[in-house]
């Protein structure tokens, strides 16, 4: 079998995957169904997510079934202003010998230490506390006592904060936003699907979930994404579209320099076309297109494009100039 043979049976085994998925999810979430796709595109290009909506909202049990799902382990850090560093990271303790009395220092894992960590209300805490995670994020390495330990692969930070709640709150620097490949925004459920919730989980029923998808498998997935092909026009779209948020930019419209401070990175550029390939495979498709650069621009732009005092002082949001930018910026 040819390489690109066995590419195409992986792709096959990706699609009957994803149906899998969405059937065990489903036992659990109702609806949300944008949401767990971004989620599974966040896992396969090997980013992160950022999860912003207020309480209720089952963010906390999306990512706890998400785990279950996938077998992976989970670990759950509740984020608050006395957290330290180390409670993330983890800590050296000293251990004595039994045996001859003998003391030495040890490394106590923290819970950074899964393959999903779920960083709950993370803005909670100080900024000091939040750069824990940064290493970790970025290399999926933790360096404590001057020696690094490598984490377990897959690894995937799920981040949720609350919009509303504003009191308390540290706002998370740039660069910390910046290691999130999605902000994604859950919004309430629709009336049909707040009742199935209702009538879901006022009952003693259980459900039992089974993992469709293994460490391996969820590897070689991975490994295809970095393998699939992207076409010269859908890379320079990518790369068009984030540059078109900057306002010093050649090709900024003029509502991006009349209401824009910052835009976004190269990073941005990267998740996309990252994210592009992902949401490809996971259609079925061995390729992606410009539709699917431009369906995934709001939730990877939203949090890396900072919108200046006037676009404040018009009401505008970030989504509403984003919005615009993905509607008019051509091809």
């Amino acid at each position: 079998m040819t390489k690109s043979q066995q590419d195409l049976a992986i792709l096959e085994q990706l699609t009957e995957a994803k149906d899998s998925f969405s059937q065990e999810v489903g036992k659990v979430i109702i609806g949300q169904k944008d949401i767990l796709d971004h989620m599974l595109i966040a896992l396969l290009a090997r980013g992160h997510s950022l999860l912003v909506g207020v309480p209720g909202l089952a963010k906390t049990l999306l990512i706890k079934t998400l785990s279950d799902v996938l077998d992976l382990s989970f670990k759950r850090i509740q984020f608050t202003p006395d957290l330290m560093p180390s409670d993330i990271t983890g800590t050296e303790l000293i251990d004595v010998d039994p045996n001859s009395g003998q003391r030495s220092f040890r490394f106590y894992q923290g819970p950074i230490f899964a393959n999903i960590v779920l960083a709950d209300e993370i803005n909670r805490t100080p900024p000091k506390t939040q750069a824990a995670l940064l290493e970790a994020m970025q290399e999926h390495k933790v360096t404590a006592g001057g020696t690094t330990y490598d984490l377990d692969e897959p690894f995937f930070v799920l981040a949720t904060q609350n919009p509303i709640e504003q009191e308390g709150t540290y706002p998370l620097p740039e660069a910390q936003l910046d290691r999130f490949m999605f902000n994604l925004k859950i919004d309430y459920p629709s009336v049909s699907d707040e009742i199935a919730i209702v009538r879901e989980t006022t009952t003693s029923k259980t459900q039992i979930l089974n993992a469709i998808m293994t460490k391996a498998e969820i590897a070689s997935y991975q490994e295809l994404v970095r393998r699939v092909p992207v076409a010269d026009n859908v890379v320079e779209f990518a790369v068009k579209l984030v540059r078109a948020t900057r306002p010093d930019s050649e090709n900024a419209p003029d509502f991006i320099q009349h209401s824009v401070d910052w835009g976004a990175g190269p990073r941005a550029s990267q998740y996309l076309v990252l994210g592009a390939k992902a949401k490809a495979i996971l259609e079925g498709r061995p390729t992606p297109n410009t539709n699917d650069i431009r369906s995934l621009g709001l939730p990877i732009l939203r949090h890396r494009v900072l919108p200046n005092f006037n676009a404040e002082a018009e009401g505008l949001k970030v989504d509403d100039i984003l919005n615009q930018l993905l509607e008019t910026i051509l091809e």
